[in-house]
Formats: C-alpha cells, structure tokens, sequence
C-alpha cells in the first residue's frame, strides 16, 4: 500500500509540474497564478501545497532541471566538440517539443534578469560546456591560444540570444538552422584548419531527434 502510495503522489506531483509547465510557458512567472496552475493539472489545491509551498518553488524545480543538462552528455570516455555541438542541437529540439524545457528556460531567462537575477543555471551550462571543451582542446581540436572557460561562456550566451530571437521571429521554427548556423560561424574560428572536417555543424548525423514539434 505504501508503495502505491508514493507511486499516486509522484504522478500527481508530475501533473503539478506539467500543468506549471503549461503555464510559464505561456505567461511567465509574474503572469502566472496557482490557480492556473492547479487547472492546467487538474488537481486540488491541497494536494499542489503538499508537493510545493509556493509558486517560487514550483519554478525552482522547473530550473533546476534545466542544470541537469550535463545528463544529456553522452556516457563515453571521450566528451569533446561534437558533444557541444549536439547539446545545443538536443536542446533546440527540447524547446521545440517540450514544454517543461521551453518553461523551464524561459524561468531561466526571467530569474536572470535585473528583476530576480540568479546566475546558476548559466553556470550550470557553462561548467558542462568547460567539461567537454577542455580534452578537446587537448586533442588539438581546439586552438590552443584560446581561453576554454571563456568560449563557453561565450557558447552559452550565443546560444540564449539564438534561442530567444528565434522564438520571437518564427516561434522556433528556425531554430536548428540558426544554431548550425552559430557553428559554421565559429568552427573556422576556434578549431585548427585540418580538423575542422572532423565535425558537424548540424549535429551528429542520428543523434538529433526529428518529431513534429506539438
């Protein structure tokens, strides 16, 4: 019984986050209410209050999934480059189709404002970026003169601006193009002119999923 339980309670509190999902995403964080909340998840306020004490903590654990980004590394011995270039193409596709990543980013971007200014889920990119970029620089594949802490900063920034002028432009419809563009761009800049073949600018042919975006 117990077991059922916490089974009831785990899909009910991810009804919460789906329905706050649905509702950053659409108003924000100032523009949304719990009960938009408790309506789009169709659940009882109580039950919201028992999984979480406020809106702030819902949008919390909205942002922190976003730092579970390092995740999406590929387990291999070996994370490079390409490792990058396909996280900014699988998160293209996360803000495409799913709406707890394009909430949670957009959480993100608000609580990194002037308003609520809370650096850590960049950080959280940038470390992930340093992580993969530093044996790659040791491989050759990036120019050795060039800071690895500061072109992942640079990467992450790159990659928030491409993200929200491209939901502001075409609602993400571009975005994959935009973000091979980003590449193309930057390959010839940063990695040695005989490697540059070793890489591609629109993600690891078979690693980049293709679903209609919903």
């Amino acid at each position: 019984m117990a077991r059922a339980r916490q089974v009831r309670a785990e899909i009910t509190r991810q009804a919460i986050l789906d329905g706050a999902a649905v509702a950053f995403d659409l108003s924000g964080f100032e523009g949304t209410s719990l009960s938009d909340v408790v309506r789009n998840a169709g659940v009882t306020k109580g039950a919201l209050y028992f999984h979480f004490p406020s809106k702030e903590a819902l949008a919390r654990t909205l942002m922190d999934e976003q730092l579970l980004v390092s995740e999406r590394v590929p387990a291999t011995d070996d994370p490079g480059l390409q490792t990058v270039i396909d996280l900014t193409h699988q998160m293209a596709h996360g803000l495409r189709t799913d709406v707890r990543i394009r909430a949670g980013i957009r959480l993100v971007i608000e609580f990194g404002s002037f308003t609520h200014p809370d650096p850590t889920p960049y950080d959280g990119w940038i470390d992930t970026c340093r992580t993969c970029l530093t044996p790659a620089q040791r491989r050759g594949d990036i120019h050795p003169s060039l800071n690895v802490q500061d072109l992942s900063t640079l990467l992450v920034g790159a990659f928030t601006g491409i993200q929200v002028t491209s939901h502001v432009r075409t609602r993400r419809e571009d975005l994959h193009t935009r973000v091979t563009d980003l590449w193309n761009f930057l390959l010839p800049t940063i990695v040695p002119p005989q490697r540059i073949a070793l890489f591609h600018p629109t993600g690891t042919p078979g690693t980049i999923p293709t679903a209609p975006t919903h």
